[in-house]
């Protein structure tokens, strides 16, 4: 019995870790004033009728830490990637030179920060809702074994275990924005 335990403690791990991989993913997308190629990773081009994210149809560089440049495959698909981009909400105007665009990305205001500061806390709270629900899954499958006939101390301290990898995972969560809240206030 106690390997089941181990592999319910493993799975929420695992799962748990997949949760705090996509956090971070989702925090990159939340700019702090300096420019990276992962703030336009979201945008989808048409191309030639079906959307498509712009990293399959242009290289994406910066140029300096105030500048985004994406050099698209085709010429023909210069003003289909402004248009996604303008499109896609993230407060960019993209300017087409003929070669490539180019994406000034303009100093955050500090109302605009405390925006995003908000942003990545919702981020934040997704992920614990996620964690959340990963323990529940994992205190599901420890009274399923109880139901088979495990013991209540064995199924008590199993509880007790996931219930310090969940807290474990929040703590986690919660340093992760912290940091971020203080990759965006500064300036």
């Amino acid at each position: 019995m106690t390997e089941e335990i181990q592999m319910i403690y493993d799975e929420l791990k695992s799962s748990n870790n997949k949760t705090i991989a996509h956090l971070e993913n989702e925090l990159q997308k939340v700019r702090a004033g300096k420019a990276t190629p992962s703030m336009i990773q979201s945008v989808m081009v048409d191309y030639y009728g079906s959307p498509t994210p712009i990293s399959q149809v242009a290289n994406i560089s910066t140029l300096d830490a105030r500048t985004i440049t994406v050099q698209p495959w085709e010429r023909s698909l210069l003003n289909e990637i402004a248009k996604g981009i303008i499109n896609s909400n993230l407060g960019f105007a993209p300017q087409n030179n003929g070669e490539v665009i180019l994406i000034n990305v303009p100093p955050l205001t500090e109302e605009r920060r405390k925006e995003m500061v908000k942003k990545a806390k919702a981020e934040g709270e997704h992920a614990k809702i996620g964690i959340r629900n990963n323990r529940k899954d994992g205190i599901d499958m420890v009274k399923d074994l109880k139901n088979d006939g495990l013991s209540e101390d064995i199924v008590k301290v199993a509880e007790t275990e996931v219930q310090n990898i969940t807290n474990a995972f929040i703590k986690k969560v919660d340093d992760i924005i912290e940091l971020k809240e203080k990759d965006i206030m500064t300036i």
